[in-house]
Protein backbone atom coordinates (compact mmCIF):
# COMPACT_ATOMS: atom_id res chain seq x y z
CA UNK A 1 0.00 0.00 0.00
CA UNK A 2 2.90 2.57 0.34
CA UNK A 3 1.53 2.95 3.98
CA UNK A 4 3.20 3.79 7.04
CA UNK A 5 0.26 2.37 9.13
CA UNK A 6 -0.86 -1.28 8.46
CA UNK A 7 -3.60 -1.43 5.80
CA UNK A 8 -5.71 -2.28 8.13
CA UNK A 9 -6.16 1.11 10.12
CA UNK A 10 -6.15 2.85 7.06
CA UNK A 11 -9.67 4.94 6.95
CA UNK A 12 -12.30 5.12 4.41
CA UNK A 13 -14.89 7.64 5.18
CA UNK A 14 -14.42 8.23 8.27
CA UNK A 15 -13.54 4.76 9.95
CA UNK A 16 -10.39 2.35 9.54
CA UNK A 17 -10.64 -0.67 7.19
CA UNK A 18 -10.84 -2.63 10.79
CA UNK A 19 -13.74 -1.54 12.21
CA UNK A 20 -15.81 -1.78 9.57
CA UNK A 21 -14.53 -5.39 9.02
CA UNK A 22 -15.80 -5.80 12.18
CA UNK A 23 -18.98 -3.91 11.99
CA UNK A 24 -19.74 -6.51 9.24
CA UNK A 25 -19.71 -9.48 11.63
CA UNK A 26 -20.98 -7.20 15.25
CA UNK A 27 -24.55 -7.85 14.82
CA UNK A 28 -24.98 -11.58 13.26
CA UNK A 29 -27.60 -13.58 15.32
CA UNK A 30 -25.45 -16.29 17.16
CA UNK A 31 -22.14 -14.10 17.00
CA UNK A 32 -20.51 -14.96 20.32
CA UNK A 33 -17.00 -14.45 20.00
CA UNK A 34 -14.83 -12.03 17.44
CA UNK A 35 -10.99 -12.69 17.77
CA UNK A 36 -8.27 -10.10 16.43
CA UNK A 37 -4.92 -10.82 15.94
CA UNK A 38 -2.77 -7.74 15.52
CA UNK A 39 0.96 -6.98 15.35
CA UNK A 40 2.17 -5.94 18.39
CA UNK A 41 2.40 -2.96 18.13
CA UNK A 42 -0.62 -2.23 17.39
CA UNK A 43 -2.56 -4.24 20.03
CA UNK A 44 -3.64 -1.45 21.98
CA UNK A 45 -5.23 0.39 18.88
CA UNK A 46 -7.02 -2.35 17.89
CA UNK A 47 -7.99 -2.96 21.67
CA UNK A 48 -9.54 0.48 21.67
CA UNK A 49 -11.20 0.07 18.44
CA UNK A 50 -12.93 -3.20 19.98
CA UNK A 51 -14.24 -0.72 23.31
CA UNK A 52 -15.84 1.76 20.61
CA UNK A 53 -17.83 -0.93 19.16
CA UNK A 54 -19.19 -2.55 22.45
CA UNK A 55 -21.77 -5.39 21.90
CA UNK A 56 -23.30 -6.92 25.27
CA UNK A 57 -23.69 -10.43 23.48
CA UNK A 58 -20.56 -10.72 21.57
CA UNK A 59 -17.01 -10.87 23.07
CA UNK A 60 -14.27 -9.02 21.40
CA UNK A 61 -10.65 -9.71 21.92
CA UNK A 62 -7.18 -9.10 20.58
CA UNK A 63 -4.55 -11.36 20.50
CA UNK A 64 -1.08 -11.06 19.55
CA UNK A 65 -0.21 -12.10 15.61
CA UNK A 66 2.54 -14.88 14.11
CA UNK A 67 4.95 -14.72 11.53
CA UNK A 68 2.17 -15.89 9.15
CA UNK A 69 -1.05 -15.19 8.58
CA UNK A 70 -1.71 -18.71 9.29
CA UNK A 71 0.21 -18.83 13.03
CA UNK A 72 -2.01 -15.50 13.83
CA UNK A 73 -5.19 -17.32 12.82
CA UNK A 74 -3.97 -20.12 14.85
CA UNK A 75 -3.16 -17.71 18.00
CA UNK A 76 -6.78 -16.63 17.66
CA UNK A 77 -8.49 -20.01 17.26
CA UNK A 78 -6.77 -21.21 20.60
CA UNK A 79 -8.62 -18.72 22.32
CA UNK A 80 -11.93 -19.72 21.06
CA UNK A 81 -15.39 -19.82 23.17
CA UNK A 82 -15.90 -23.60 24.49
CA UNK A 83 -19.53 -22.54 22.88
CA UNK A 84 -18.50 -22.10 19.49
CA UNK A 85 -19.62 -24.19 17.54
CA UNK A 86 -18.76 -22.70 13.92
CA UNK A 87 -15.50 -20.38 13.38
CA UNK A 88 -15.58 -18.07 10.85
CA UNK A 89 -11.95 -16.55 9.41
CA UNK A 90 -12.21 -13.32 7.62
CA UNK A 91 -9.72 -10.89 5.94
CA UNK A 92 -9.39 -7.05 7.75
CA UNK A 93 -8.50 -6.29 4.75
CA UNK A 94 -12.49 -6.78 3.45
CA UNK A 95 -14.33 -4.23 4.86
CA UNK A 96 -17.71 -5.01 2.61
CA UNK A 97 -19.06 -8.28 2.69
CA UNK A 98 -22.36 -8.50 3.14
CA UNK A 99 -24.09 -10.07 6.50
CA UNK A 100 -26.62 -11.98 4.17
CA UNK A 101 -23.39 -13.78 1.89
CA UNK A 102 -21.88 -14.46 5.95
CA UNK A 103 -25.35 -15.93 7.33
CA UNK A 104 -24.96 -18.40 3.77
CA UNK A 105 -21.79 -19.20 4.29
CA UNK A 106 -22.21 -20.22 8.12
CA UNK A 107 -25.37 -22.18 6.86
CA UNK A 108 -23.25 -23.73 4.48
CA UNK A 109 -20.50 -24.57 6.98
CA UNK A 110 -23.08 -26.14 9.49
CA UNK A 111 -24.66 -28.57 6.67
CA UNK A 112 -21.18 -29.70 4.76
CA UNK A 113 -18.62 -28.79 7.13
CA UNK A 114 -16.61 -26.23 5.47
CA UNK A 115 -17.51 -23.19 2.82
CA UNK A 116 -15.79 -20.49 1.02
CA UNK A 117 -17.37 -17.18 -0.13
CA UNK A 118 -16.43 -16.61 -4.17
CA UNK A 119 -16.83 -15.77 -7.19
CA UNK A 120 -16.68 -17.34 -10.53
CA UNK A 121 -13.70 -15.67 -12.66
CA UNK A 122 -14.33 -13.32 -14.83
CA UNK A 123 -10.60 -13.46 -17.13
CA UNK A 124 -8.74 -16.24 -18.92
CA UNK A 125 -6.21 -17.66 -16.43
CA UNK A 126 -3.04 -19.18 -17.93
CA UNK A 127 -0.66 -21.51 -16.06
CA UNK A 128 3.05 -20.69 -16.30
CA UNK A 129 6.48 -22.32 -16.00
CA UNK A 130 9.81 -21.06 -16.11
CA UNK A 131 10.82 -18.08 -18.03
CA UNK A 132 7.17 -17.28 -18.01
CA UNK A 133 6.40 -19.69 -20.70
CA UNK A 134 2.62 -20.27 -20.34
CA UNK A 135 1.46 -24.29 -19.53
CA UNK A 136 -1.73 -24.13 -19.85
CA UNK A 137 -5.18 -22.78 -19.82
CA UNK A 138 -7.04 -24.34 -17.16
CA UNK A 139 -10.84 -24.56 -17.99
CA UNK A 140 -12.56 -21.11 -16.59
CA UNK A 141 -15.99 -22.96 -15.93
CA UNK A 142 -14.40 -24.73 -13.19
CA UNK A 143 -12.54 -21.80 -11.36
CA UNK A 144 -13.10 -19.71 -8.58
CA UNK A 145 -11.55 -16.56 -7.20
CA UNK A 146 -11.96 -17.26 -3.29
CA UNK A 147 -12.90 -14.45 -0.82
CA UNK A 148 -13.30 -14.73 3.28
CA UNK A 149 -15.20 -15.43 5.06
CA UNK A 150 -13.86 -18.97 4.75
CA UNK A 151 -16.03 -21.14 7.87
CA UNK A 152 -15.56 -24.62 9.27
CA UNK A 153 -16.80 -26.63 12.03
CA UNK A 154 -14.81 -25.78 15.11
CA UNK A 155 -13.76 -29.45 15.45
CA UNK A 156 -12.68 -29.63 11.56
CA UNK A 157 -10.40 -25.94 11.76
CA UNK A 158 -8.59 -27.36 14.75
CA UNK A 159 -7.86 -30.57 12.98
CA UNK A 160 -6.67 -28.92 9.83
CA UNK A 161 -4.89 -26.67 11.51
CA UNK A 162 -3.13 -28.87 13.97
CA UNK A 163 -1.79 -31.19 11.15
CA UNK A 164 -0.80 -28.39 9.25
CA UNK A 165 1.66 -26.80 12.07
CA UNK A 166 2.92 -30.79 12.83
CA UNK A 167 3.53 -30.99 9.23
CA UNK A 168 4.92 -27.45 8.68
CA UNK A 169 2.25 -27.32 5.88
CA UNK A 170 1.54 -23.59 4.94
CA UNK A 171 -1.41 -22.83 2.92
CA UNK A 172 -2.62 -19.82 1.14
CA UNK A 173 -6.01 -19.98 2.67
CA UNK A 174 -8.07 -22.04 5.46
CA UNK A 175 -9.55 -23.86 3.31
CA UNK A 176 -6.47 -25.43 1.55
CA UNK A 177 -5.43 -26.69 5.38
CA UNK A 178 -9.26 -28.46 5.17
CA UNK A 179 -8.73 -30.04 1.81
CA UNK A 180 -5.29 -31.23 2.81
CA UNK A 181 -7.06 -33.83 5.46
CA UNK A 182 -9.57 -34.40 3.18
CA UNK A 183 -12.32 -31.91 4.77
CA UNK A 184 -15.24 -30.91 2.54
CA UNK A 185 -15.86 -27.16 2.23
CA UNK A 186 -18.25 -25.73 -0.31
CA UNK A 187 -18.29 -22.47 -2.37
CA UNK A 188 -20.76 -20.24 -1.58
CA UNK A 189 -21.84 -17.63 -4.90
CA UNK A 190 -20.78 -13.82 -3.38
CA UNK A 191 -20.03 -10.46 -4.75
CA UNK A 192 -17.31 -8.02 -6.29
CA UNK A 193 -18.29 -5.64 -3.63
CA UNK A 194 -16.50 -8.04 -1.14
CA UNK A 195 -12.74 -6.08 -2.63
CA UNK A 196 -9.90 -7.11 -0.51
CA UNK A 197 -8.02 -3.43 0.03
CA UNK A 198 -4.10 -4.51 -1.55
CA UNK A 199 -3.00 -1.58 -3.45
CA UNK A 200 -3.38 2.17 -3.64
CA UNK A 201 -6.12 1.90 -6.38
CA UNK A 202 -8.45 -0.44 -4.26
CA UNK A 203 -8.96 2.68 -1.68
CA UNK A 204 -10.41 4.85 -4.43
CA UNK A 205 -12.73 1.67 -5.15
CA UNK A 206 -13.77 1.53 -1.43
CA UNK A 207 -14.52 5.25 -1.05
CA UNK A 208 -17.17 4.28 -3.69
CA UNK A 209 -18.50 1.33 -2.10
CA UNK A 210 -18.73 3.29 1.21
CA UNK A 211 -20.21 5.81 -0.21
CA UNK A 212 -23.34 3.40 -0.73
CA UNK A 213 -23.30 1.51 2.49
CA UNK A 214 -23.49 4.60 4.12
CA UNK A 215 -26.17 6.14 1.84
Amino acid sequence: MGSDVPKAFIEISGKTILQRSIECFLNIDGMLQIIIPAPKNYISICKRICSELENKSVNLEVVEGGTERQYSIWNGIKVLNSRVELVAVHDAARPFVKEEFIVNCFKTADEFGGAVLGVPVKDTIKEVRGYLEIKSTPERSSLWQAQTPQVFTKDLIVEAYRSALKEGFLGTDDASLVERIDGKVKMVIGDSENLKITYPVDLKMAEIIAEGWNA
